[in-house]
């Protein structure tokens, strides 16, 4: 198994909407993309904020392999969603590592 872990801080002008809908988006790419064994996606509720850096949004995917990731990385739905967001984004953190 391969981890995919990405962070995302939105620009104080993103709506609520607009980040519920990248949340609703990356949860479609279970049923999309092939390769996922899991995956969950949320906005940050943490009550320690002092520790958030202003990243609101966590996306988790769990991968059959390192080949898996690599391909949804290029995968059109994930380059989708990277260019719908990309205006309302800020920040990003990205960490890989098998499991």
């Amino acid at each position: 198994m391969f981890e995919h872990i990405v962070l995302l801080k939105f620009r104080p002008d993103a709506s609520t909407a607009q980040q519920e809908d990248a949340v609703r988006r990356a949860h479609e790419f279970k049923d999309k993309i092939p390769g996922i064994v899991d995956l969950s996606a949320g906005i940050n509720v943490t009550e320690e904020v002092e520790h958030t850096q202003g990243y609101t949004l966590g996306i988790r995917v769990t991968f059959e392999n390192q080949q898996a990731c690599r391909d949804y990385v290029q995968h059109p739905a994930h380059q989708n969603l990277l260019q719908s967001i990309g205006p309302f984004v800020e920040g990003i953190i990205v960490m890989d590592y098998p499991s």
